[in-house]
């Protein structure tokens, strides 16, 4: 007997211990660092923008000195170089890296010169811009910010490229998809930590309502929902949707839907479910087949470098069975490799 309550004691204790260890990993993940670029200690943007300027000057490039400093700082520290490179030399540091590098390696270290904002404008622009329209990049950058994000990426929109963003958007998509996007780009979001079971429940039997449990789809339905509920609140609808009625929401929203709007939907809600999973599934498809999807390779590694990288890296390697720093070095050569190598943080 004593023995047995010894055993169920153990069992009891170890249960107890599990539980702790989960949360405390998931306390981990959700307040600790996971980006992969920290800030520099110590860094002086004066001797910072010495050692590019010397990387430059006289006859050939030090890209190496190039990428062992922008490699190692932070956003932060990256974004200040700019002006002082300016008040220090004046000159022009993005003119002046123009006329050093080339190619792929070229897009990327001015990437790293520009704010966040700044930056997702700019993607958001060259997706709008020309012939043809990158969907898939309009999604990604409008569900994975923040509303804070997506007010300011707005404002830089208006005022460098002389339009709203919402007139963009509208003058170059339609249908279901331009709503869509109109809606995300609101930088509206309800973004309480909070979640009332009771209407992720209604929630999840609207969804159902209009889509799987009638003739036809009601896609603004689905908008509604997906792009004016919080994210928690979405997350806990999702699995209601699935205990509800057997399926995942992706697999309904490709029954029922097709083209950029199903794409569209699909990927705001795989955002939502796991945004570092959701990530590291658009790194994948920038390198897979045949040819490099640089554009997007390079905004990526940008942009979360100091977000959740480390999480993408982890989803990456459960995912494909390889790193993604092994992904990185097969499909990428040179200077260009180097940098983004740096912005990876680390092979797993």
């Amino acid at each position: 007997r004593p023995v047995f309550v010894k055993r169920r004691y153990a069992m009891a204790l170890q249960g107890v211990l599990e539980r702790v260890l989960k949360m405390t990993i998931e306390n981990i993940k959700k307040w600790g660092y996971r980006g992969s670029i920290k800030d520099y200690p110590g860094a002086d943007p004066l001797r910072d923008v010495e050692v590019l300027r010397k990387a430059m000057k006289g006859f050939g490039t030090d890209e190496n000195a190039i990428i062992e400093l922008l490699g190692n700082r932070s956003r932060k520290q990256r974004v200040p170089l700019v002006a002082a490179y300016k008040t220090t030399y004046g000159k022009d540091l993005k003119h002046d890296l123009k006329s050093e590098l080339t190619g792929n390696f070229e897009k990327l270290v001015l990437a790293m010169l520009m704010s966040q904002s700044a930056f997702d404008a700019y993607e958001l622009r060259e997706a709008i811009k020309g012939a043809g329209t990158d969907e898939a990049c309009l999604i990604e950058i409008l569900a994975s910010r923040s509303n804070a994000e997506i007010i300011e990426i707005n404002k830089i929109y208006k005022s460098e490229y002389g339009k709203t963003l919402e007139d963009a958007i509208t003058s170059d998509t339609s249908g279901h998809f331009r709503r869509l996007l109109v809606s995300l780009s609101q930088g509206n979001r309800d973004e309480r930590e909070t979640v009332d079971i009771a209407l992720a429940k209604q929630d999840a039997q609207k969804l159902y309502a209009a889509g799987e449990n009638k003739v036809g789809t009601d896609e603004s339905q689905f908008n509604a929902i997906l792009c004016a509920r919080s994210k928690p609140h979405l997350r806990a609808v999702f699995l209601e949707y699935q205990q509800m009625c057997g399926r995942d929401i992706e697999k309904s929203i490709c029954r029922e839907m097709s083209g950029n709007v199903e794409s569209g939907m699909v990927a705001v809600v795989k955002c939502i479910k796991n945004t570092p999973a959701y990530f590291a599934e658009r790194l994948h498809k920038a390198m897979q087949g045949a040819g490099t999807k640089d554009r997007t390779l390079i905004r990526i590694m940008v942009t979360r470098s100091e977000v959740d990288m480390l999480d993408i890296r982890q989803e990456y390697v459960r995912t494909y069975g390889k790193s993604l720093y092994t992904h990185i070095s097969g499909d990428t050569s040179g200077d260009y490799k180097k940098l983004l190598l740096k912005l990876c943080g680390g092979n797993d």
